[in-house]
């Protein structure tokens, strides 16, 4: 039996509504979705980084890995993808970021922990530190090394001046440094010398090289993260002027003019649609080139493709810029596209569904047994053309809280007791908390008992060996 490739294609701070947008421009990843499953209610079980690529490659919940924040190194011995995939012969590989250890306060020309993968290229962040990025661009076009980071991040800044570190890493390429909503800005090098193409050309190049195995790549892109950093050929491709701004309810529209930050004027607002279009749109342009690859290799027709993201960004809402708490929908529902050999095409799943629901369904399609410890449920079927399975709601995490959202609401507990509650149907962007209005009483108890239902349904006590 021959088993299916797996190519995952995953971006960072890709919010639910950045594709299948008619402002964005994403000929390729429309072509996926035609020809696969589009899953538009896909949830993450955390609207930060780390958390959410360890729980969406382990199959678990950030709460069971214990790694519900940032700055947590995930441990060497975590059952992930690639570790469930080698005994049956793939041949597994990270491309670009993977971000399952802090990248702030480390030296990257060390040897990177394998975490199950056979073939690692690991470049966390664009340009910023000695890694396999910079030393992908060092050998084509030494002269413009100056050029290509994204700005040192603040952390990283710290670190090197406690620890009197001088890594040699020019930051020409953003002086300003990690100001995420300062606007757009051009990359100073030649366009095909991006973190994005570093990402789709080495890509190819482990297509290329796969012949007599199955295997797994994953497309470790770090856009359309902010700052705003992008090739002016695809800046080029849009009209700011012409960009939609968010819908604020008027009390909040009033805030904008005083904002100490200064940030969420209609000209600011969409200078931040323009640089994040435009760093999906150079996605798409990579993403069409490593499925031409497919092709050209003779892999399409026998290759799992996913397309999906770690987190969303707010680009405005609630007066925000970035990602986390309190996990709304523009923070934790990101795209989710699978196109499986022999699956159905062209359609549009509006189930609830979590990101630890890939692994299984990816060991599924495999024809390999899921483990029990997985937390999440196979969409195999759904991509056969059933009816999706599982209890209809997904859960999102962080350090001493939970968000439950339902296809109505979303309801949010501390672990100080305060709860949450939004009407999704009534206030979709999430303005207005309803918790303690009296004809919201039913769905607030609808809500915890479909959370404790939900834990209990994800506890997985180690196994006994006999009855005592």
């Amino acid at each position: 039996m021959k088993r299916p490739n797996i190519l995952i294609l995953y971006t960072d701070q890709q919010r639910w509504d950045a594709i299948g947008n008619d402002e964005i421009i994403t000929p390729n990843l429309d072509r996926l979705a035609a020809g696969g499953v589009v899953f538009t209610h896909h949830f993450v079980q955390s609207p930060v980084c780390m958390p959410s690529r360890i729980s969406m490659l382990s199959g678990q919940y950030p709460s069971t890995l214990k790694i519900t924040h940032m700055g947590v190194p995930v441990p060497e011995d975590t059952l992930t993808l690639p570790k469930l995939l080698n005994p049956y012969g793939y041949r597994t590989a990270n491309i670009g970021k993977l971000h399952f250890l802090p990248h702030a306060n480390r030296d990257h020309r060390h040897p990177h922990p394998d975490y199950g993968f056979q073939h690692l290229e690991i470049s966390d962040e664009p340009g910023v530190y000695e890694d396999a990025y910079r030393a992908w661009v060092r050998a084509q076009a030494p002269e413009q090394m100056d050029n290509i980071s994204v700005g040192i991040p603040p952390a990283s800044r710290v670190w090197q001046e406690l620890m009197d570190i001088d890594d040699g890493v020019n930051h020409r390429g953003n002086p300003s440094g990690r100001n995420d909503t300062l606007g757009v800005i051009p990359f100073m090098a030649d366009d095909h010398l991006t973190h994005t193409a570093f990402v789709s050309e080495q890509t190819q190049e482990f297509i290329r090289q796969q012949t007599d195995q199955p295997f797994l790549c994953i497309s470790g892109f770090y856009s359309p993260h902010s700052p705003w950093v992008v090739p002016q050929k695809y800046l080029d491709m849009y009209n700011p002027e012409s960009l939609s701004i968010p819908s604020f309810p008027p009390e909040i529209d009033a805030e904008r003019p005083d904002n100490p930050f200064g940030q969420f004027s209609d000209t600011q607002l969409r200078n931040a649609k323009h640089g994040y279009y435009a760093m999906i749109t150079e996605v798409d342009d990579m993403i069409g080139q490593i499925l031409r690859t497919l092709q050209e290799t003779g892999h399409a027709d026998n290759t799992i493709v996913v397309f999906t993201s770690d987190h969303g960004e707010w680009l405005g809402d609630h007066l925000k810029f970035g990602k986390g708490y309190p996990a709304d929908d523009a923070v934790s529902r990101v795209p989710l596209i699978i196109d499986a050999p022999n699956g159905i095409s062209g359609k549009k799943i509006r189930s609830l569904v979590e990101s630890v629901d890939i692994v299984p369904t990816l060991l599924d399609l495999a024809h390999i047994q899921i483990p029990p410890h997985l937390q999440g449920d196979s969409l195999a079927g759904v991509l056969r053309g059933e009816i999706a399975q599982g209890d209809g709601v997904a859960l999102t995490e962080g350090n001493g809280w939970k968000c439950l959202r339902t296809p109505n609401f979303r309801y949010l507990i501390h672990d100080d007791g305060t709860e949450n509650l939004w009407d999704i149907q009534q206030d979709p962007r999430n303005y207005y908390d309803v918790a303690t209005h009296p004809d919201y009483a039913p769905a607030l108890m609808d809500c915890r008992h479909q959370l404790v239902t939900r834990l209990l349904r994800m506890e997985r006590p180690i196994p006994r060996t006999w009855t005592y």
